[in-house]
């Protein structure tokens, strides 16, 4: 162990990147060597499988870290980016009117629920609505989005990132299994369980993996939907931050930074950008392919680096009633999209 620390340690000198992405690049090389033995998991549950394995006993170093995090984030975005170029304004019409209602309503009635129950549970609100944002729209990022607006602090942040980062998995490796004994070959279905309900892009792209690429590619779409409801959400939640703490007699405040902001991640506008140009033009075979082949490997060096900073103490650390808030609110955003999913008949 000692060698892998200096290891690490040396490639931290080259630059502090360096150490953690190559651990994440190898999971991912690894992990689709492992889908070729067993194809029906797939590269993308098996890098974010061994990620945990190995992020929890071997790869704890502090100096991987930086690395993992970029590979997490930027790699994901990027993926997320490039799969606009496969898909065009016919796809997104697939989802129909149908389609778009159930991603409000599941929106609407998953933030109600989880700031009721955790106020059963006596949680304070900056914790519910970062938990409300996280599970309703986008995990990490939404709770990223949201903290400053509504005066939350750094500890807070972190709790609630841990628990949705948990939940989020623990449906990812579930909910695939539940759409496919629940819906069989209706596309639309399974992908709007996955899409409408997974906390993280990761876990939306790992989970529908686990089924076929055309339930990546609408689960992808359904996801894309609740992220651009992301500046409404963060408007809505500053705005009951402020009303509660006026109520109280306190002085609001909050953390928002006076420098220009996008009004939706850079991800997502370039996801809709390529998406239109790919509307509009027939794009080169070679540009497709290419895509699709970066996207793929991005994605899965991404939920590899996921995998790897999925730290077990932290939950343990948080106590029973955070896993119970937790897996009340997983529970409910499951059955409220199968119940929406039948009423509206997507």
């Amino acid at each position: 162990m000692e060698v892998v620390n200096k290891f690490f340690a040396a490639l931290g000198r080259i630059h502090p990147l360096v150490p953690g992405v190559l651990l994440a690049v190898c999971v991912a090389g690894i992990s689709r060597l492992l889908a070729l033995v067993i194809p029906n998991l797939g590269g993308a549950t098996i890098a974010i499988l061994l990620g945990i394995l190995l992020g929890n006993t071997f790869f704890k170093q502090e100096s991987l870290q930086a690395g993992t995090k970029f590979s997490e984030s930027k790699l994901l975005e990027i993926s997320v980016v490039l799969l606009g170029a496969t898909v065009t304004f016919q796809t997104i019409t697939q989802i129909g009117w149908q389609g778009v209602l159930f991603i409000v309503l599941q929106m609407s009635i998953t933030i109600f629920a989880v700031l009721m129950i955790g106020s059963r549970l006596h949680f304070p609100l900056v914790t519910r609505l970062l938990m409300a944002g996280g599970n309703a729209v986008c995990g990490s990022s939404a709770i990223a989005s949201i903290a400053p607006v509504i005066g939350a602090k750094e500890e807070q942040k972190g709790q609630i990132i841990t628990l949705v980062n948990l939940m989020g998995t623990v449906m990812m490796l579930t909910l695939p299994f539940i759409g496919s004994a629940l819906f069989g070959g209706n596309l639309l279905a399974k992908s709007a369980l996955l899409g409408g309900t997974l906390q993280s892009v990761g876990q939306v792209v790992a989970g529908a993996s686990m089924l076929d690429t055309d339930v990546v590619q609408y689960a992808t779409l359904f996801k894309i939907m609740r992220i651009m409801l992301l500046i409404v959400v963060v408007y809505a939640f500053k705005k009951i931050a402020q009303n509660n703490q006026k109520y109280h007699g306190q002085q609001v405040e909050t953390k928002e930074k006076s420098s220009f902001k996008l009004p939706l991640p850079w991800y997502v506008l370039g996801f809709l950008l390529f998406c239109i140009l790919n509307s509009l033009i027939e794009l080169p075979v070679l540009i497709d392919t290419s895509a699709h082949a970066i996207s793929g490997w991005f994605e899965i060096i991404a939920l590899a680096a996921i995998g790897l900073r999925l730290d077990f103490r932290k939950f343990i650390k948080e106590g029973p009633r955070f896993l119970i808030y937790g897996l009340s609110v997983g529970s409910l955003q499951t059955v409220l999209a199968l119940i929406l999913i039948f009423a509206l008949g997507i």
